[in-house]
């Protein structure tokens, strides 16, 4: 049985900007904040980070950067999936080199592929590095779907190890084929407990970024059989989850980072502030979760 990457929760963390750049002295604060927390992996440039408003030297400089400074305590797994092919095994070269433990590669937006298209893309990243590799399902943002046979033909690549599926309604079948050689972890914060109850072995989360302990203890509590528990703190988060997914991600979360004193900075452009009336459910519904806003 092929070792999982990691279990229970990483986050999908956020990547601080200023005018100028990325602010890498916030970052190291955000990392050692999710690291003293008890997150169980830290997933660095995904949609979360906005790694499609990044420059490729920028986005291999936050990888090495995050990678230096977590300094092995949990795995990195860096988001190095583009549309096309060629590109996606540049950068997902760069970031082996730079010392990712894995790489997190979503399906081919915009121009998509087929079923057939799909395998020869994913194999073909693969082939081109030694890493373990996690696919991304995520069809509403791609508008394109791993079917499932398709995800066990891809499960018998040696490297390529789980997938964060967004598509809830096949991950049992998923679970049925590809069996424990292949890792499926949850992309949707708000059905993390129905995926672990299929056979899911953890989330990459977005809502980790503010409450990361919360998240852990959720996965790890069903994994050690305290089901009861970890219903209750899903339970718990619903809310939360909406507000933080009112607008487009990441634009809630960011807003509530800053909201909580974090000074995380904006999104870049072309995301832009959140609207006034959803702020407010969102102020609300992290003082309901029992945090601490500063603005």
């Amino acid at each position: 049985m092929r070792k999982p990457i990691f279990l229970g929760a990483g986050v999908a963390i956020i990547t601080p900007f200023t005018e100028d750049g990325v602010n890498f002295g916030k970052l190291e604060e955000l990392i050692e904040f999710q690291v003293e927390q008890g997150i169980d992996s830290i997933i660095s440039c995904g949609t979360t980070g906005e790694a499609s408003t990044m420059p490729d030297d920028e986005h291999v400089s936050v990888i090495k950067f995050t990678v230096e400074k977590v300094k092995g305590r949990v795995p990195v797994i860096a988001g190095t999936g583009s549309n096309d092919t060629r590109h996606a095994i540049e950068l997902s070269k760069r970031a082996e080199d730079v010392g990712a433990d894995a790489i997190l590669s979503v399906t081919p937006y915009y121009n998509k592929t087929t079923q057939k298209g799909l395998y020869e893309h994913f194999s073909a990243i693969a082939r081109n590095i030694s890493i373990p590799m996690i696919l991304y399902n995520v069809p509403s943002r791609t508008n394109l779907n791993i079917n499932p046979d398709t995800m066990k033909q891809l499960s018998g690549i040696e490297n390529i190890v789980g997938v964060k599926e967004c598509n809830l309604s096949q991950v049992g079948d998923i679970v049925n084929l590809c069996g424990d050689n292949f890792t499926v972890y949850s992309g949707e914060d708000g059905q993390v407990v129905p995926l672990l109850a299929l056979g899911g072995k953890g989330v990459i989360s977005v809502m980790a970024n503010i409450i990361p302990k919360d998240t852990h203890d959720m996965v790890c509590k069903f994994l050690e059989g305290d089901i009861e528990g970890s219903r209750r703190i899903q339970l718990k988060t619903l809310n939360l989850i909406k507000a933080l997914f009112i607008e487009v991600n990441p634009i809630p979360i960011k807003a509530a980072m800053n909201l909580m004193g974090m000074n995380v900075g904006k999104c870049r452009m072309p995301l832009v502030d959140m609207s006034e009336k959803n702020l407010e459910i969102l102020k609300r519904e992290l003082i309901n979760y029992g945090l601490r806003i500063t603005g």
